[in-house]
């Protein structure tokens, strides 16, 4: 029962606690009063044993009433107290009637037996009933249950459980959020407290919006509560008013502080607001000023570390866009800022809960609720968005998405789909498409979606999809709009309403420019780094405003040319957009920001408008800074001009340029563009000649063809851009690159999509002769897919050459050997060319940083690698004619050469100290050198499928031997593999699945290996795999077999010693052994069983400490009809028995403690024979011992894919045995519990709902 130390019922309580007192009142209920009490809160709680009876009730009654939350902590005695039933009753009242916040704590009870009223608390009630009314017996079970529905915490006290400490610690989080949740939190010094900042909150707080401190506190002048922190992250907005005297305070600093940490975090997206009142911006964001002696003042009297924290924030808040109120007599009145403060915070608030791909989301509410409304239309499947480039189109497109993606089943936001069709095609954006809708993989050739299946699945989907930037109508329904289920929306955007109409939008909406207000505001975000114009602009402001006619991306470019111009600047744009008709206004604020670029970063802007949208960043700034100084600085000035802008995107982890050679995806960040000032940068380049050849880049399809056909190249040409998929056969000269010595750029390109496979028709560029071509000296970037001759030109340097892209290509060899001038060169790309049969001598090129010569076939040499000491990437890949291990940089940590003719590991693999992964998957490694162990980082080696016939024997006594950082061991399908002797005893992975000739296996002695007790989780996941090796002797299995019994030793030496650091066990740790056999060791397992249940006796614990119960089980299987054991789970339910006769399993049944061990790690999909041992064992089946006596247990089978379920035949025969041993530790003592069950079963009942197969 609860009561209050309080004598006063009048008080408001922030809490009100139910709890029976003899359950809790000395242990967890105390401790959470005095977290709760620490942090400043009334708690209305008992501290005094007060008699049941009505007066209590009534003044429980009216402190509940009175509390803000009440919490119920429901233990097991509970329910057995007729007061706190009277109190839980009340409480529920509440709740259902005001709504009060209830928190439950399911204290070492069930959740579920609450809600029935099962367990002890059925006991409890149904004494209740003889002693009391029925109605009221009622009303209490009623509350009761309905409690048991509540979300809450359950704290189980279990081993496995949590401390807790950290429960309270995140109830009282909890609590402490519930109570301080303000929309805003305002953060001042004390000189504006009186004026400026009560003005503020007055007006914040008269729409409606709450505000910590409130109007209130501000005026009677009461100091923050030092729970401050809690406010703010209860907060969902803070507006810091910075005014002279902000930075004096240490708790203004304090809180500055804490607001930047909070916004830092990716998961709060916590909006700051400054308000610069009476200071300088640039003082803030520099220290400077008044500022600079404050702080050291500060500098003085505090540590250092704090105020270097305090002036980190303090500076980056100067750097936020806020509003800047100098006071001077030509500023405008504060009423109009605080007012347009006010209107941004709602605007703010109102769209919290999704985010926009833009950085300054402006003027968009209404149209987005316009949007909104339409979706919710029954007859508006298809909405079309019109309107100019940069208008706006994709991002209100996208705010609506992200605003009501998750009430549709499935959803997809096709970016740029003009572009991307261009880049992979149409049937393969269609296809990525209707995968990423029906989450699985599609395939499609056909122009339209003819498959019934296909049809049929989309018409059962409720879709939500976004098509951005479509210019055919046909494009709409080749996407198979018109197949989407009922319910479905697509919305559609498109410069052509015409497209629109004709590709079958419901309705068009017209996308509108912004306000003046809002074009205002956008205007200054990026024109003065704030959300106001400066003193002084303001009319100049309003011209440049009036210019844009509301466009975002016009509004946006020229602020950023703008900023920090002088007024003089200022002035003389305003009079040059003057005298511009209407029409062309938008597009000359475009062009006259480049314009205003300097001659370098003109250049990089059109490079990358013709040439590296989309492209890498970290690649272009490379090619770029080839060809310009100061390349970098000059991008950086495109970004800093909204010119260009940066986007992540997946490229291919073996991305080089164009091609893609793998599934596997790498975040990275990309150049991006809009395309309205992608085209302007093209049109640029258009006028500067109207005769072809003289235009300084070419990308338009029929200009190249013409070029390249008819000899037309001259010197002005600087680059070459092609889609060769769109190409015909064309059949130039090969001196038709002589007249363009400037030339840097080559990109004769197919799509990604293209390139899964070769085809011959693929090489579109054709030439008389194949063994000369003439290229210029000037080349920078080089990409040509499916190069058609023998070698680079003999004439040919390539000393300014910093990427080279040929894969698929038909040379034999790259460059004569004389060409050393190659400090440039980072990245050669080879793959595929299958006639390539050596690369040259690679002495210049010391600053090379990737080489890809993946299934070139026939390459036989690879030059000394060993002096590239850049080297960071080395693709070999399906080099089946090279034969001879590479000489590479000692500094490699990872190298695959999987696929290729190499028959031995030699000697010098010891200089490659720093190798972490060595993969030689399917090569034809025959003999690996005893040097391999001297590899004291190598973590990861993999040797499977090769004709190796052992492994090499080591001294592990030895001083060199460096082999203790290897955990994981491929060896599996080695057919020739007979030995291997002296491996690692802790290794985590070791296969040698289908090794069908291994007789011996051996492990070292594990003292000669360090026991880390605390290490990583991970490294207390052991799998050992030894399927299908039925040639293996009597005492290897034996050495297999001791070998997961000391892994198992060593997992509870791990978690006894995690339980006593950490008062946890590694959730994580397991242990999978599997072997050919029938029959289990009764030496180990002695307690064994034919059924799928099994019982024994646990031995006493004879010494003075605690001890925990480790449980391992042997199990045989028939695998010979099972082909995907990956997709078996075993699972165990076990209960054991105390010495009292009460048990931990919850109702003498099974349902309290499971365990379960998933086989996915085993190789799939694999033919198994005949019968295998499985020794399992996993950090659920430890248990702190209780004084049990009695272990009862059950197994099952479950398969996780229940498509497949009726076409395989799982058949297992299991073992059970005990053999009780103690952990040595010097206070707790470890056994471990060996279980075997040996019968044949199979899956055919189902238990539970979850697919439970049970086994017979």
């Amino acid at each position: 029962m609860a009561s209050s130390s309080s004598s006063s019922t009048l008080m408001r309580y922030h809490v009100f606690l139910s709890f029976r007192g003899e359950d809790t009142r000395l242990n967890f209920t105390t401790h959470l009063l005095q977290a709760l009490k620490d942090e400043g809160l009334d708690v209305f709680f008992d501290e005094e044993k007060l008699e049941k009876g009505e007066q209590l009730s009534q003044a429980l009654s009216r402190a509940i009433a009175v509390s803000s939350i009440s919490i119920i902590v429901l233990s097991a005695d509970y329910a057995s107290s007729k007061s706190c039933l009277l109190e839980l009753s009340d409480i529920m009242d509440r709740y259902s009637v005001e709504q009060q916040i209830v928190l439950p704590i399911f204290y070492h009870v069930n959740p579920s037996d609450v809600e029935n009223i099962d367990g002890s608390f059925k006991k409890s009630f149904d004494e209740h009933e003889t002693r009391r009314s029925v109605d009221e017996v009622k009303q209490w079970k009623t509350a009761f249950a309905e409690v048991g529905k509540l979300q809450g915490w359950h704290i189980d006290g279990s081993i496995s459980d949590r401390p807790e400490t950290q429960y309270i610690k995140d109830i009282v989080a909890y609590v402490m959020q519930k109570l301080m949740k303000h929309q805003v939190f305002l953060s001042l010094g004390e000189d504006t407290r009186l004026n400026f900042s009560n003005h503020l909150v007055n007006a914040l707080e008269k729409v409606g919006i709450n505000v910590f401190p409130d109007h209130e506190t501000l005026k009677k002048g009461e100091k923050l509560p030092p729970t401050y922190s809690r406010a703010i992250s209860a907060s969902n907005l803070s507006i810091l008013v910075l005014s002279k005297a902000y930075a004096s305070s240490e708790s203004c600093l304090g809180e500055l502080s804490d607001i930047m940490d909070r916004k830092h975090n990716p998961t709060d997206k916590h909006i700051v607001l400054p308000v610069f009142y009476h200071v300088d911006p640039s003082d803030v964001r520099n220290s400077g000023g008044h500022f600079k002696t404050t702080f050291e003042e500060h500098e003085s009297e505090q540590p250092a570390d704090r105020v270097q924290q305090w002036k980190t924030a303090f500076a980056e808040v100067g750097k936020l866009k806020g509003w800047h109120i100098e006071g001077g007599k030509f500023d405008r009145p504060e009423t109009e800022y605080i007012k347009d403060v006010v209107e941004y915070v709602i605007k703010k608030l109102t769209n919290i809960g999704f985010e926009s791909a833009s950085e300054e989301l402006v003027g968009i509410d209404d149209q987005k609720r316009t949007i909104s409304k339409l979706i919710k239309q029954k007859d508006c499947r298809v909405i079309g968005l019109w309107g100019m480039g940069g208008q706006g189109k994709s991002t209100l497109a996208e705010v609506v998405y992200k605003k009501l993606s998750s009430e549709f089943e499935s959803h997809c936001f096709l970016q740029n789909v003009r572009e991307e069709i261009k880049k992979q095609g149409k049937e393969s954006l269609r296809n990525k498409f209707l995968s990423e809708l029906l989450k699985s993989n599609v395939d499609i050739g056909t122009p339209s979606i003819g498959s019934t299946l296909t049809q049929e699945r989309l018409n059962k989907k409720k879709v939500l999809v976004v098509l951005d930037d479509v210019d055919d109508s046909d494009q709409i329904d080749y996407m198979g709009v018109k197949h989407f289920g009922y319910g479905s929306k697509t919305i559609i955007t498109s410069r052509d309403r015409q497209v629109l109409e004709s590709g079958g939008a419901d309705t068009i909406h017209k996308v509108k420019g912004l306000n003046k207000n809002d074009s205002l505001q956008l205007f200054s975000t990026f024109a003065f780094k704030q959300l106001n114009p400066a003193v002084g602009f303001q009319d100049l402001s309003r011209r440049f405003v009036k210019y844009t006619q509301g466009n975002p991306l016009a509004l946006k470019v020229l602020g950023s040319d703008l900023n920090k111009r002088s007024i003089n600047y200022w002035e003389s744009k305003a009079e040059k957009l003057k005298d511009c008709p209407p029409e062309k206004k938008i597009s000359e604020a475009l062009r006259s920001s480049y314009d205003g670029l300097d001659l370098v970063e003109q250049n990089i802007f059109l490079d990358i408008a013709c040439f590296f949208k989309g492209e890498p960043m970290e690649r272009a700034k490379l090619i770029l800074s080839g060809c310009y100084k100061g390349a970098e600085c000059g991008m950086n000035k495109l970004v800093d001009k909204c010119l260009i802008n940066v986007s992540s995107t997946n490229f291919s982890i073996d991305y080089f340029g164009y091609s893609t050679m793998g599934p596997c995806k790498l975040l990275r960040d990309a150049i991006d563009m809009h395309d309205t000032l992608e085209e302007m940068g093209k049109d640029i380049v258009c006028q500067e000649s109207k005769t072809l050849g003289k235009c300084s880049r070419l990308w338009n399809l029929k200009h190249v063809e013409e070029v390249l056909k008819y000899n037309k190249g001259t010197d002005r040409i600087q680059g070459i851009k092609v889609d060769l998929s769109r190409m015909g056969n064309l059949l130039f000269q090969p001196s038709v690159f002589e007249s363009m010595i400037n030339l840097r750029y080559i990109f004769f390109y197919f799509p990604r999509s293209w390139l899964r496979k070769e085809h011959e028709e693929y090489k579109k560029l054709h030439t008389y002769q194949d063994d000369i071509i003439s290229l210029p000296d000037e080349l920078r970037y080089l990409v040509w897919h499916y190069y058609p001759f023998k070698s680079l030109s003999s004439s040919y340097n390539p000393k300014n050459l910093i990427a080279l892209e040929l894969p698929y290509g038909k040379m034999e060899q790259l460059w004569n050997e004389v060409h050393q001038d190659l400090v440039h060169l980072r990245q050669i790309n080879l793959f595929s060319c299958k006639n390539l049969k050596k690369i040259p001598n690679l002495l210049g090129a010391l600053n090379l940083e990737k080489l890809a010569c993946g299934n070139c076939e026939s390459l036989v040499k690879l030059p000394s690698l060993a002096h590239l000491t850049s080297l960071k990437s080395l693709r070999l890949k399906g080099c089946r004619s090279l034969k001879k291990f590479p000489e590479i940089p000692n500094n490699f940590d990872t190298l695959n050469l999987s696929e290729t003719g190499i028959k031995k590991v030699p000697d010098f693999i010891e200089r490659l100290d720093r190798l972490q992964r060595l993969t030689l998957t399917n090569s034809m490694v025959k003999d690996v050198s005893s040097n391999i162990s001297k590899l004291k980082s190598l973590e990861v080696l993999d040797l499977s499928g090769c004709p190796i016939v052992k492994f090499p024997t080591v001294d592990v006594r030895s001083a060199s031997f460096r082999f203790k950082s290897l955990k994981y061991m491929h060896m599996n399908r080695c057919k020739s593999l007979k030995l291997l002797s002296e491996l690692p005893p802790y290794l985590l992975y070791l296969n040698v699945h289908g090794c069908t000739s291994l007789k011996k296996v051996s492990f070292a002695d594990q003292n000669l290996y360090q026991f880390d007790s605390l290490g990583d989780e991970r490294d207390g996941v052991f799998r050992m795999l030894f399927c299908n090796c039925f040639n293996l002797n009597q005492e290897s299995i034996n050495n297999i077999e001791e070998n997961a019994m000391l892994k198992i030793r060593f997992l509870a030496k791990k978690w006894a010693a995690r339980f006593d650091c950490c008062g946890k066990i590694p959730d994580l740790s397991s242990l999978i052994c599997c072997f050919p056999g029938n029959k289990i060791s009764a030496n180990k397992f002695k307690c064994q069983s034919m059924n799928s249940s099994l019982s024994l006796k646990i031995a006493p614990n004879g010494g003075g400490g605690s001890r925990f119960l480790v449980f391992v089980f042997c199990l045989v299987a028939d695998l010979t009809h099972c082909r995907y054991i990956s997709n078996v789970e075993c699972i165990c339910r076990y209960q054991l028995t105390a010495a009292d006769g009460g048990n931990d399993g919850g109702g003498g049944g099974y349902g309290k403690l499971r365990s379960k061990i998933s086989l996915l790690l085993f190789p799939k999909p694999e033919k198994y024979k005949d019968y295998h041992l499985f020794i399992l064992s996993t950090a659920d089946m430890v248990k702190e011992d209780q004084n049990y006596e009695e272990a009862s247990f059950k197994f099952y089978i479950r398969l996780l894919d229940l498509r497949r379920a009726g076409k395989e035949y799982i058949k297992r025969d299991a073992t059970d045995d005990t053999d009780a041993t103690d952990a040595t530790d010097a206070t707790d003592a470890t056994e471990k519990r060996h279980a075997g069950n040996k019968r044949s079963f199979s899956h055919d009942g189902e238990e539970g709902d979850g697919g439970l197969k049970r086994l017979k």
